[in-house]
């Protein structure tokens, strides 16, 4: 029997869900799994995926890629699932995609350093031009803001992102004046911190995940360096701002696609939702979580427009499939989405937005 069979005489739709349940990225895992499970709890509301309903096989992200990579093949040899969908670092996606090209669909739900193309792969998140270059346009324009120091994770996302920003900034009056990584789980901070103080940086770029992204805040508010300088994280939620504490948030903005604080009519439906489901002590709601939410709403349409699972038939109809969800209006284009993108700046433990970043 085929794996093509024994799935489509299965009863239900079945997706491994990749999130972080621990590491650096741990402290997204909690809303990723809730607004996981919302979005499945509104699909089989309404019939499904292709008539069945969908279950979720949680899958740890956090787990060392080489291991991560073994689950998911073995997942689809065995034809335990129908397709995968999560938001996870792009070491984990690297070590994954081998596994799901040109088998099953697999959608990445967060933004990104941008390049991937591998076979049935659907991006929800923000690349660099679509997020984080207008950010940094809006900072010069708006605030003044030139010279910026870069301090990332030393891994794939960061080191790709920051390559593209000193590639940006060659065609603008825009300056990198220097970069740091540190290794994914590290505190020592002290070259980072060296860095920022000497320089003559403006603001810091933060390309630092999760729990490394809140130490860092702390230390970086405790050196005294956010009196005189903004920072612009580009992997940040309330649940950072909750863990890094009200006085690491001085001068420190995001750029992403959705903010619970956004006021849109989607957007507030989907958090009063959220906190109807799951209580006022549910996970905190932000960005990352939502993203989740928004790739299986992106699997479903992808399927219903296909009227299959098959990753070569949903191709073919990919660029006609749009949805609605707590964005807005998404359309696929090739193999990402459309979808507008917001500046928003830290307000204690909240984010304010305050800019549309869309065509900038």
């Amino acid at each position: 029997m085929t794996l093509r069979r024994f799935r489509s005489r299965r009863a239900t739709v079945d997706l491994a869900l990749v999130v972080p349940m621990s590491g650096s990225a741990g402290i997204f895992g909690p809303s990723c799994e809730a607004c996981a499970t919302l979005a499945v709890e509104d699909i089989n509301a309404v019939g499904g995926i292709l008539g069945r309903p969908v279950r979720l096989h949680p899958v740890d992200a956090g787990a060392p890629p080489p291991v991560l990579a073994a689950q998911i093949d073995r997942m689809v040899s065995r034809g335990m699932i129908d397709g995968v969908v999560g938001w996870h670092l792009s070491n984990a996606r690297k070590a994954i995609t081998p596994y799901t090209a040109g088998r099953v669909p697999y959608i990445y739900t967060t933004f990104y350093e941008g390049g991937e193309d591998s076979d049935g792969v659907y991006m929800v998140g923000e690349t660099p031009d679509q997020q984080l270059f207008p950010a940094l346009r809006w900072f010069r324009a708006e605030l003044g803001v030139r010279r910026w120091c870069i301090v990332g994770n030393d891994y794939v996302w960061p080191r790709e992102t920051a390559r593209a920003t000193w590639e940006f900034t060659d065609s603008t009056d825009i300056d990198v004046v220097g970069e740091v990584f540190v290794p994914l789980g590290g505190r020592d901070f002290s070259a980072a911190l060296d860095l920022i103080r000497r320089s003559p940086a403006e603001g810091v770029l933060l390309f630092m995940v999760g729990a490394d992204c809140a130490a860092f805040n702390r230390a970086f508010a405790a050196a005294g360096l956010d009196y005189d300088r903004v920072r612009l994280s580009m992997m940040i939620g309330e649940d950072v701002l909750y863990a890094g504490g009200p006085d690491s948030a001085r001068g420190l903005f995001t750029a992403c696609g959705y903010f619970e604080s956004l006021v849109s009519g989607a957007g507030m439906a989907f958090g009063s939702r959220y906190t109807a489901r799951f209580g006022q002590l549910a996970p905190a709601l932000n960005n990352i979580g939502e993203s989740c939410y928004e790739g299986l709403l992106l699997f479903a349409s992808l399927a219903e427009s296909a009227r299959s699972l098959d990753v070569r038939l949903i191709e073919r109809g990919a660029a006609k499939v749009s949805y609605g969800g707590p964005r807005g209006e998404v359309r696929v284009r090739g193999a990402h989405t459309t979808q507008p993108v917001f500046l928003a700046g830290a307000d204690v433990m909240d984010f304010t937005v305050l800019a549309d970043l869309t065509g900038l």
